[in-house]
């Protein structure tokens, strides 16, 4: 599997650094999870690598080319952005919310060819949403409306996809069916993802790799078996024994 992502010593942040020195590798067929508190700094992390905020310092390469180095549009054909913010797309379908992902192939007008109407359709049928795809995107359910814009974001044809917390406002059902859905995607389509998420028990069941995050640093590292044990989150995330054993310990 090919190398998709690779940070070196990468400084996210604002006028100041929040995250500082991050290392990662993450291939095609790989999903990576970022943990850690609140304010750690995963979200500005996933931003700085997707090209939404400008790095502080370090390296960030996407498809073995440095990310400094490819023009936006080619950004987009290589990298898709699921943020927890959806539009605002009152006057719009779910299959023209899909189609929007092909704007990085149109030309300056946007017109979408046949190819660009075919790949649409493609990422509607694979993330299964043809029951609903013609109706308006205000008029479904969050869950629903997660899925279009995975779809929007499959339509892209990326090889690197990140989402930041991207089951947060979903309840019990449709983060399994969301989760399900993009791990069947990463490894059918072979894509790289990078992901943040608070809630560990399915952190722990979607991930290949994890990092933990706390006080600008890398706390933890490693495959998932490794990173999510009682030792680690209890030190990331300032848990006391009885604590983790009362909410995280199976009887």
């Amino acid at each position: 599997m090919s190398e998709c992502i690779r940070t070196e010593n990468l400084c996210a942040g604002y006028d100041k650094p929040i995250v500082r020195d991050l290392c990662l590798n993450v291939r095609g067929g790989e999903i990576m999870t970022l943990i850690g508190p609140n304010g750690a700094g995963k979200s500005t992390v996933l931003k700085t690598i997707a090209g939404e905020l400008r790095k502080l310092g370090g390296t960030v390469s996407l498809c073995c080319r440095d990310a400094d180095d490819i023009s936006p549009r080619e950004r987009a054909k290589r990298l898709a952005l699921l943020l927890t913010e959806q539009p605002r797309a009152s006057l719009m379908t779910c299959r023209e919310v899909v189609e929007t992902g092909r704007y990085p192939y149109t030309g300056y007008f946007g017109v979408l060819s046949r190819e660009d109407k075919i790949a649409a359709d493609m990422a509607i049928k694979t993330v299964n949403i043809e029951d609903f795809a013609d109706s308006g995107f205000l008029e479904i359910s969050d869950g629903q409306r997660q899925r279009v814009m995975l779809a929007r974001a499959i339509c892209q044809e990326p090889k690197v996809l990140i989402l930041d917390e991207p089951t947060s406002y979903l309840d019990i059902h449709h983060k399994i069916v969301f989760l399900e859905t993009l791990r069947r995607l990463v490894d059918e389509k072979k894509i790289a993802a990078v992901i943040s998420m608070h809630e560990l028990e399915f952190a722990e069941r979607i991930s290949d790799y994890a990092v933990g995050i706390k006080d600008g640093k890398v706390q933890c590292s490693g495959k998932s078996a490794d990173v999510f044990t009682e030792d680690v989150i209890r030190k990331l995330f300032d848990l006391n024994e009885q604590l983790y054993a009362r909410y995280f310990k199976k009887n």
